[in-house]
């Protein structure tokens, strides 16, 4: 097998009508429909992966020998190309490459005195060649190589033509010493963490993600794999997991750090809960938004969910803050909590719409490299929206139920002339 590799480079964006991706879903079944080829195109990668990494890249590991590990991936190519979200799915381990095995008949050398390492050092001056002297001439120094010539090395059959030496300085032909078989082996003996392993590599189905590839892969190794055998990732798709992972990990450092400093703020624990109400609210409906717009949960809109941790918890700092001004004035709770949330409502409004609006543009991108600005702008539209119409319900109400369990922090006990007069105006 023969690989091979062609770089197209296509005319910039704004001189053509099709995208990256259309142009590769189109040539794909033209390639795959070669005779006596495996051909398809492959975008290159944009997070600085070599250009020629695949989006699915399958680490199968195991102490058995390469043949027998080639038989296992066999099993698992057959059961993993029944799942649609996979495709062209090929493997690094070729057993492929001619090979001569020369087995040495220990008990013939035993009976004529000859040493294993006499025909080693006989085979390698013959076939590979050995340097037994120098000589100088006209100032100039020359290596004397000792080597079969081209025409009597050219076949596995010559290997046994050659002769050794034995005790009684004799001569002895190789073909009494030795067995030769030719047979076929890998092209390059791959490991990964210390263990045999083949690399399975493939692309993504029109309309799938790398996670949704990345779980029929999983199931097809639980249904196809021994237990000896180990799988692991490389490439994009390793990539593509511990971020995953990272960024979970990011999101609950942000909560956390929020919430560590509403506390200090407010010198309570529950006050910083009730705001942080806001923030799964917000995450529903950018969620929602996402899916509705086609999106996926990639680095860009996880890049846009972090962000919009600290956006939506203003609103909920704005009711109950304010809310603690008026209880602390002397108003009864629900009261306070009304009052709040309608002398709040306009500023509320104002910050989600300037945010929206500044989104939008984002959400609406076209040109080169769209894909990414698109992502964080539905997030944070669809995030302020929902989030902000549920806040307005949500945090009064959690506000209330939790004001009856605990008394006003003295904190919040402002001096009577330091409260303001409510009014209709905007506040920040």
């Amino acid at each position: 097998m023969v690989d091979g590799i062609a770089v197209l480079r296509l005319k910039p964006w704004e001189e053509r009508t099709k995208k990256q991706q259309q142009l590769t879903d189109e040539l794909r079944p033209k390639l795959m429909s070669i005779p006596g080829a495996l051909a398809f195109p492959v975008n290159p990668p944009s997070l600085g992966q070599p250009f020629r990494s695949t989006p699915i890249e399958y680490v199968i590991m195991s102490q058995v020998p390469y043949p027998e590990l080639q038989r296992i991936v066999d099993r698992f190519l057959d059961q993993a190309r029944k799942y649609p979200r996979v495709q062209n799915l090929q493997t690094d381990l070729r057993l492929n490459t001619p090979e001569v095995r020369v087995t040495i008949r220990r008990d013939k050398l035993s009976d004529m005195g000859i040493n294993v390492d006499t025909v080693g050092r006989t085979l390698e001056t013959m076939l590979g060649g050995r340097q037994v002297t120098r000589f100088k001439k006209d100032g100039e120094q020359y290596d004397v190589i000792v080597q079969v010539a081209p025409v009597d090395r050219s076949t596995p059959a010559d290997i046994s033509d050659a002769y050794v030496r034995v005790r009684d300085s004799g001569m002895v032909q190789l073909s009494n010493l030795v067995d030769v078989r030719e047979g076929v082996s890998p092209q390059s003996l791959n490991h990964f963490n210390r263990l045999r392993a083949v690399k399975v590599t493939g692309t993504l189905a029109p309309g799938y993600a790398i996670g949704d590839a990345l779980t029929a892969m999983d199931d097809a190794a639980k249904r196809a794999l021994p237990p000896t055998a180990q799988t692991d990732l490389d490439g994009q798709s390793r990539e593509f997991r511990s971020s995953g992972g990272e960024i979970y990990f990011t999101f609950v450092l942000a909560l956390l750090f929020i919430y560590l400093v509403l506390s200090a703020q407010f010198e309570s624990f529950g006050n910083p809960f009730v705001i942080m109400l806001s923030v799964p609210l917000s995450m529903t409906g950018a969620l929602f938004t996402l899916w509705l717009a086609g999106g996926t949960l990639n680095i860009y809109s996880q890049v846009g969910l972090v962000t919009l941790v600290g956006l939506i918890t203003k609103h909920g700092i704005l009711i109950v803050e304010f809310s603690n001004q008026l209880r602390a004035k002397g108003e009864e709770l629900i009261d306070a909590v009304v009052d709040a949330a309608t002398l709040r409502l306009r500023p509320i409004l104002m910050t989600t719409g300037a945010m929206v609006l500044g989104a939008v543009p984002l959400a609406l991108a076209t040109g080169a490299g769209a894909e990414s600005r698109i992502q964080i702008g539905w997030v944070i539209v669809g995030g302020m929206t929902f989030g902000t119409m549920l806040t307005l319900f949500v945090v009064p109400t959690a506000y209330t139920l939790l004001a009856h369990r605990r008394k006003l922090p003295a904190a919040a006990a402002l001096p009577a002339a330091e409260v303001t007069q409510p009014h209709a105006g905007p506040a920040d």
